[in-house]
């Protein structure tokens, strides 16, 4: 209040007291924003600052003109994506894969983080755990190396089907067989890897629930479905809406490796064509439109099913 009784609007304002209220909250936590400094210049310097070379899916790039002396053509790379006929291919091939890796390879990392937090020998979990982390580590040219070995014409499973008498089968020449091989190799590196997480969440429920449930006469099965599983749903909610934001997403490098002539029209996905289009063909302009459609898609994925998750569970990213 000044010397005449009325409010000072510079002084007693609302506005101006939350300002001065964060400041003081910034100031006494300043230890945790220089914690997370260098993560936000790392955001800002390879992520925010880059993205003004999305404008060159608006022009035709010329390199010697630079990004803004390119002319602009407005959305025509979008429309001659949109107007290819390998367009609905792309999506198709994409979207499969994606979406199958998700439906079979999300569920069984709480599967098996569930059944380790069963075992009650320490030795057993240990050894179970190393088994099943271990392929994680195995780089994905390490591995496409070894699905190539396996599955040749003169490989271990054409072995084993020759000698049950069968006819060898052309696994990488055959467009059919990508997919489940895609999948299976993935589900195989990862699942193990995923599980860590499940496998936390259930470190911190309390055993006074569990044995609550034993006072009350609840088997194994029941205190899964009663207790361990409620515990680690906000876990698998976040997991889901952050797996489903990545849908189209999905992994450039096995994709590509696995690729051969023959069964490119299962193996071609909007990631590959995008490196073809824009570094094996110098199309720039062209690929960085159809890497932003992938983008904005996975945007859009991303803002609905949290929104989905939100309303039905109360869980979400924001």
């Amino acid at each position: 209040m000044d010397v005449v009784g009325k409010a000072n609007p510079a002084i007693d304002s609302p506005i101006q007291g939350k300002k001065t209220y964060k400041l003081k909250k910034v100031l006494n936590n300043y230890q945790l924003y220089l914690f997370i400094l260098p993560a936000l210049i790392y955001f800002i310097v390879f992520h925010y600052i880059p993205m003004y070379g999305v404008l060159i899916a608006f022009k035709d790039f010329v390199a010697t003109k630079g990004i803004m002396g390119s002319p602009w053509v407005g959305f025509k790379h979008f429309e001659r994506f949109f107007d290819s006929y390998q367009f609905w291919s792309l999506i198709k091939n994409t979207l499969g894969l994606s979406v199958t890796q998700l439906i079979v390879g999300f569920p069984l990392p709480i599967f098996l983080a569930l059944m380790l937090n069963q075992i009650r020998s320490e030795k057993y979990k240990r050894f179970v755990q190393t088994v099943v982390y271990a392929p994680h580590f195995i780089s994905v040219v390490v591995l496409a190396g070894m699905i190539y070995v396996f599955f040749s014409s003169n490989g271990l499973i054409n072995n084993i089907v020759i000698m049950f008498g069968g006819d060898p089968i052309s696994f990488m020449a055959k467009p059919e067989w990508f997919k489940p091989l895609y999948i299976a190799s993935g589900v195989w590196q990862e699942t193990g890897w995923a599980a860590i997480i499940y496998l936390a969440a259930l470190a911190g429920v309390s055993p006074e629930l569990h044995e609550a449930a034993v006072m009350d006469g609840a088997n194994k099965w029941q205190r899964i479905l009663h207790v361990d599983i409620p515990a680690i749903m906000p876990t698998a909610v976040i997991l889901l809406i952050l797996s489903v934001g990545n849908i189209m997403n999905i992994g450039f490098e096995k994709a590509y490796l696995l690729q051969t002539p023959m069964n490119q029209p299962a193996a071609e996905i909007i990631p590959t064509y995008v490196y073809k289009m824009g570094l094996q063909q110098a199309q720039y302009s062209f690929a960085a439109a159809v890497g932003l459609f992938n983008a904005v898609i996975n945007l859009i994925l991303l803002v609905a099913v949290n929104k989905f998750a939100k309303k039905l569970s109360g869980q979400g990213l924001w």
